[in-house]
């Protein structure tokens, strides 16, 4: 009987969870990357375990599905672990980094004219390095303009300054919404013109507009919508400015579906409307560039992590299984990253994929802290100590946008697997 029904030998009362990435649904003992689980585990739990076949077949995918003139571009706080970016970056146009040290990483890997730096509060010394190193700047307000312009100055160096923009719009059923409000992120889209023409009077490598409205959509029309209304506004700021954008970076919003019901995007209808839409675009965008920028749709599928049953309790009437990672490796799966209602992401036994539920189990990390569950009531095999459980889309905001510190636990290890 599949995990997502209810079982007549006490699965009933469960909470249903996530669908499995296809790659890995199906099978009856978890292979990642061509290995089976408990090879990977064998050096040690938990270990986030990325198949980079899974990421290639996604960024092909993208790249079959959209027009010719969109760059993809890689937003690398999704994962920075280094193997892992160095073999993303060969697959992508460009790379998009938020602080000096994703700086550092990017550089080592990607020529600095596809690297763009966005975010607020850039300090100084990561100006200067950007500056420096010939990144393009994602500029988020009028006082970091001025800060690069007297940098660059003192430098000596022409800089590369691009707009970040705060549009006037967000995007409809976004995980996070970042326009259509005040944000602490990008210029509004109103003041945006008399920026651009400052910096062009200055002689900076004007490089373009930065649009980026929400994220974790899975809702197509809205993106088809906001991709539009992304093209026209960078039609307008250009238009009110006096001059064309080399490049339009127009967000990314992907989503990729973490809990029951969700389903996956068409990323192949969002394509050809986008075509559609370039190819009627305004004038003063003919001869500009286009580039989507994602993280987790591009990699979030492709990460299991995997943490080993230490015990299992009954307490209540409820059984447990204490799993030896949790919340300091995997905060997402926890409900703990921004999600309002805790929902539970997919979850198997790996040696027992897509097994017979035999029972309702909580699944839980080893943190003094009833927020450590990673999942909640789940129809699920018997387990017992020493078994493998999986939780899947660990591929993007794991390890590093969990508390790896908390309670000093050691970190979780991570390797790559497959064939890029």
């Amino acid at each position: 009987m599949p995990l997502s029904q209810p079982s007549p030998r006490g699965g009933e009362g469960f909470k249903p969870i996530g669908p499995i990435p296809p790659e890995f649904a199906g099978q009856a003992r978890l292979a990642i990357g061509g290995r089976d689980a408990t090879e990977w585990a064998a050096d040690g739990t938990p270990v986030f375990v990325y198949d980079m076949a899974v990421v290639a077949n996604r960024i092909a995918r993208l790249r079959a599905a959209l027009p010719a003139k969109i760059d993809i571009h890689y937003a690398i706080k999704a994962n920075p672990f280094v193997p892992f970016l160095q073999n993303v970056s060969e697959l992508v146009d460009g790379l998009d980094v938020a602080s000096s040290g994703e700086l550092t990483k990017a550089l080592a890997v990607k020529p600095a004219a596809t690297i763009s730096f966005a975010g607020p509060g850039k300090r100084d010394e990561e100006l200067d390095a950007a500056i420096s190193a010939g990144v393009t700047i994602n500029l988020e307000s009028e006082g970091e303009a001025e800060r690069a312009l007297a940098l660059a100055d003192r430098l000596g160096v022409t800089p590369r300054l691009a707009v970040r923009v705060n549009p006037d719009f967000e995007l409809r059923g976004s995980g996070m919404k970042m326009g259509g409000r005040a944000s602490p992120f990008g210029i509004d889209a109103v003041r945006v013109p008399s920026l651009v023409r400052r910096l062009v009077g200055a002689g900076v490598d004007w490089r373009g507009f930065h649009i980026f409205a929400g994220s974790q959509s899975l809702d197509v029309q809205a993106i088809i919508e906001t991709q539009a209304a992304t093209l026209a506004l960078a039609a307008r700021l250009a238009d009110d400015a006096g001059t064309a954008p080399p490049l339009v970076n127009l967000g990314g919003g992907f989503g990729i579906p973490y809990f029951a019901g969700d389903v996956a995007l068409d990323v192949e209808a969002i394509g050809a409307a986008l075509g559609e839409r370039l190819a009627a675009r305004p004038a003063i965008l003919g001869g500009s560039r286009f580039a989507i920028e994602l993280g987790r749709w591009l990699v979030g599928e492709a990460g299991v992590y995997l943490t080993r049953v230490v015990d299992r309790k009954e307490s209540g009437g409820e059984t447990f299984l204490v799993v030896d990672g949790g919340l300091n490796h995997q905060l997402a799966a926890t409900g703990n990253f921004g999600t309002v209602v805790r929902r539970n992401y997919p979850i198997a036994l790996a040696r027992d994929v897509m097994g017979s539920a035999a029972e309702t189990v909580s699944i839980v990390g080893p943190l003094c802290t009833p927020l450590d569950r990673l999942a909640d009531r789940i129809a699920f095999p018997r387990a017992e100590p020493g078994d493998l459980v999986a939780v899947f889309l660990a591929g993007a905001y794991g390890a590093t946008a969990s508390p790896a510190a908390f309670l000093g636990h050691p970190p979780a290890r991570e390797v790559i697997g497959g064939q890029a």
